[in-house]
């Protein structure tokens, strides 16, 4: 019986990987193990999923290094898995590890999707509106638990508009100390007023300090981040409310 239950398990495993798979433009590595065995898949119930990949890239040009992903008990629609298809009947949790690199980061920041996602955002400074236009931003991980940012925006105000180039550096909040910036530094454009970098800051507490983050059927809450040379280790939470398939991923 162990090895019919592992033949099911391996049927659904492969079947997964073959149509996530189909959905990526680049995987150097991708395994899926469905835990589950025939009269689980007939009661519509499945252990869990685990997922392994490396160098995975979807058709956005984002690229990930590294995932180890662990989902918790799942009910499934039992007749889509004799056909070797999960489908999810209830919302189910996972925790996942995620490495990416900075050559990711910078990549994946330099997407067309970012940058169709990318929109200004307006200030409020004493009763005016300051807009902000990202016009090129890039990540550098120099280590020490800190992110360097470089870039240039354009800058609205007072019906003028103009580049702004600047250099920051920052550390992501942990569970013993709060997200701390360390520097900014204007290196274009001649400066802000003392106004707008209040406001500027109040912007940035304002979104590190958002519990969640959504992306068509999943809810994601950022539960750490690890700061490396050259690479940030992020673990996540999160609610998923189908298993991605072409519905999901972006498409060409």
């Amino acid at each position: 019986m162990p090895d019919e239950h592992r033949l099911e398990e391996q049927f659904l495993s492969q079947e997964a990987e073959r149509r996530i798979s189909e959905k990526l433009d680049e995987a150097e590595k991708i395994e899926i193990d469905v835990q589950t065995d025939l009269l689980k898949i007939i009661q519509g119930q499945a252990d869990g999923v685990s997922v392994v990949g490396q160098g995975l890239v979807i058709k956005e040009n984002i690229r990930v290094q590294e995932i180890h992903l662990q989902t918790d008990s799942i009910a499934i629609n039992p007749f889509s898995a004799l056909f070797g298809q999960i489908e999810l009947n209830q919302p189910v949790n996972t925790i996942a590890r995620i490495i990416l690199t900075e050559t990711d980061i910078n990549r994946t920041l330099a997407s067309d999707f970012v940058n169709s996602q990318m929109q200004d955002f307006d200030l409020d400074v004493d009763g005016k509106i300051v807009s902000f236009e990202a016009q090129k931003i890039e990540i550098f991980l120099p280590g020490d638990g800190k992110i360097e940012s470089r870039g240039r925006v354009l800058l609205k105000e007072k019906g003028n508009t103009r580049v702004l180039g600047y250099t920051a550096i920052a550390c992501p909040r942990t569970h013993s100390q709060p997200a701390m910036l360390e520097s900014f530094n204007c290196t274009e454009g001649g400066g802000i007023s003392i106004e707008v970098v209040t406001a500027l800051m109040q912007k940035a507490k304002e979104l590190m300090n958002i519990p969640y983050f959504k992306w068509e059927d999943m809810v994601f809450h950022i539960k750490d981040i690890k700061v490396g040379i050259g690479s940030l280790i992020l673990m996540v939470e999160t609610q998923v409310k189908q298993i991605p398939s072409s519905s999901i991923l972006p498409s060409s």
